[in-house]
């Protein structure tokens, strides 16, 4: 029963490892689903996006992207009420020109958008995106931007699966080791008793052996 003696042990222990998974780095991070998000609300001059990026790779984040309805709803609720941002914040999106379409700088793919009634020049070349925090959609602008107020940042809780899976993968082995050990035990004391139990006896019962070194010969005496 050893085996099911691990399982129960195991369960109550594996839910205990994803309780104890850490959140984001600190408080200034909120978490939304699998991810964190951080608005650097220092306003700064730059010369490109790639300024702007840094700010957040300087984080261990990237610019922010976002994926579903439910995602921009929390951007744009946490923007308003806790982060105070401008009206305008600059999405981690571009144009890419081979492709003839937006991309998210982070790579992760484009399932969704929230682009606001709006004519498209003939020429998207340093096309950016941007979130106006008014009606949380999405307008197209020039990337060449010389400041900015505030830059959203987004970091995919990758430190948290690390995390879980090394609390988990403890957690396993402890119960491994616990179930061998057992089971070394065991077997141990099985085969001490069997060997004790069937060790050879002399064929001869009670009697009595002589040997007789010298001559290499048994004398039994009954």
């Amino acid at each position: 029963m050893p085996q099911a003696a691990g399982l129960t042990l195991l369960l109550p222990l594996l839910g205990l490892a994803a309780a104890t998974v850490a959140d984001c780095p600190s408080s200034t991070w909120v978490q939304f689903q699998d991810s964190c998000y951080i608005f650097l609300q220092e306003a700064i001059k730059v010369q490109s996006i790639e300024d702007v990026r840094n700010q957040c790779t300087n984080h261990g984040a990237d610019m922010i992207s976002i994926h579903n309805e439910e995602e921009n709803a929390f951007i744009l609720d946490t923007l308003k009420k806790q982060w105070k941002g401008p009206d305008d914040i600059l999405l981690g999106m571009f144009y890419d020109t081979d492709d003839a379409s937006f991309k998210w700088f982070d790579n992760s793919d484009m399932t969704f958008d929230k682009w606001t009634d709006q004519e498209d020049g003939e020429d998207l070349v340093d096309t950016c995106a941007f979130l106006h925090t008014k009606t949380g959609e999405w307008k197209k602008g020039n990337c060449e931007v010389s400041s900015v107020e505030g830059t959203l940042c987004k970091a995919a809780n990758n430190h948290i699966l690390i995390s879980a899976l090394v609390i988990a993968s403890t957690v396993i082995l402890t119960v491994l080791g616990i179930i061998i050990w057992f089971l070394y035990k065991r077997n141990s004391a099985s085969g001490f008793t069997t060997v004790f139990s069937t060790a050879s006896q002399s064929p001869y019962d009670d009697d009595c052996v002589l040997v007789d070194e010298e001559n290499e010969y048994a004398v039994q005496f009954d």
